[in-house]
């Protein structure tokens, strides 16, 4: 008989619950940790309560080349936490903005719904999950791995394997001491950070586009998110996203002076000034040159590696990424005979 695993995946974006997900599905343990309050990552959504105003901000939408992946994302909008965007989208190339160049060819774009965190949050409902729990150390007692979180010290639970879905900067951090060679594969890669405003208007804002790729200047994505399926179109919210170099040079400055410089790329493109804004910075938004490991797995010490920046960047490569990583334990422990 199969030995049934103790597992902890720490990181609950899209890869880790995707991961966590599958395993579970085989009948193993697990149990995920993450230092945010709620589930999915980059596939974020930032809301207010008084209103119901809200605005994703991470992940604008997903395709679904794969056929797996495609499943997946049939599953989710069977439950109704997913839906196809269909946006008017403009391809910006002149920053002075006076027409759309061009519209880009046919593609099922998905969102979650009624926000983006829904289909992360649906795949963590029916997972073991430690919220608000900072993993800052691994230690290796014998066969087995204990986590050290900031908020907790040493935990008391041991794991058979621990699965690391987190940015490369972060997987780093924990891989130094026990994993030198999954360490190294997380030093080359190259992530980027990114600058998103989120814009609040009192009435429709007149723009001949729902969503633009920008081809020069500081902006490179632009979207009406009240355009998406299950959002109040009485709430009028755009987002911007920075371009990826131009929020590196520019990562520490204030939210305000970051905000100023975004707003007065907005108007270039003929976007009004807002009621209300809010800026967040991520810190690592993407990959310079994303890898195409689509894993990575060390049988000897039951560590692995898995998320976006291992499989080609955005959200199908990292719940793929989750997949192939579960996929690697199953043929792991068929070839201990455990």
């Amino acid at each position: 008989m199969t030995r049934l695993f103790n597992i902890a995946v720490i990181g609950a974006g899209i890869a880790g619950l995707s991961c966590a997900s599958a395993l579970q599905a085989a009948g193993h343990r697990v149990q995920v940790f993450d230092k945010s309050r709620g589930a999915s990552g980059r596939m974020s959504t930032r809301r207010r309560a008084d209103d119901g105003w809200q605005c994703d901000h991470g992940a604008q939408y997903f395709t679904a080349r794969d056929p797996a992946f495609a499943a997946e994302v049939a599953r989710w909008q069977q439950a109704g936490v997913a839906a196809m965007w269909s946006p008017r989208i403009a391809v910006l190339n002149d920053p002075s903005y006076d027409a759309t160049s061009r519209q880009p060819g046919p593609l099922d774009r998905f969102v979650g719904t009624p926000r983006m965190t829904a289909p992360g949050q649906w795949l963590a409902g029916s997972l073991d999950m430690s919220l608000g729990t900072t993993v800052q150390r691994l230690h290796r007692g014998g066969p087995q791995w204990q986590l050290e979180s900031a908020e907790q010290g040493l935990l008391d639970p041991r794991f058979d394997a621990v699965l690391l879905a987190l940015p490369a900067p972060q997987a780093l951090a924990l891989t130094e001491s026990p994993a030198p060679a999954l360490a190294a594969v997380a030093a080359s890669a190259q992530m980027r950070g990114c600058w998103a405003l989120m814009l609040q208007f009192d009435s429709p804002v007149d723009l001949p586009f729902d969503a633009a790729f920008v081809n020069s200047g500081p902006l490179r994505w632009i979207a009406r998110d009240s355009s998406k399926p299950g959002r109040d179109p009485g709430l009028e919210t755009w987002l911007l996203h920075a371009e990826a170099e131009w929020s590196e040079a520019h990562l520490e400055l204030p939210p305000d002076e970051a905000a100023s410089l975004m707003l007065a790329a907005f108007a270039v493109l003929g976007g009004p000034a807002p009621q209300t804004w809010t800026a967040h910075r991520w810190r690592y938004a993407d990959t310079r040159e994303p890898r195409l490991d689509g894993c990575l797995w060390d049988d000897d010490l039951r560590l692995g590696l898995c998320g976006d920046w291992l499989n080609g960047g955005k959200v199908e490569g990292a719940w793929l990424s989750g997949q192939r990583l579960a996929a690697q334990l199953f043929s792991g422990f068929a070839a201990t005979g455990t």
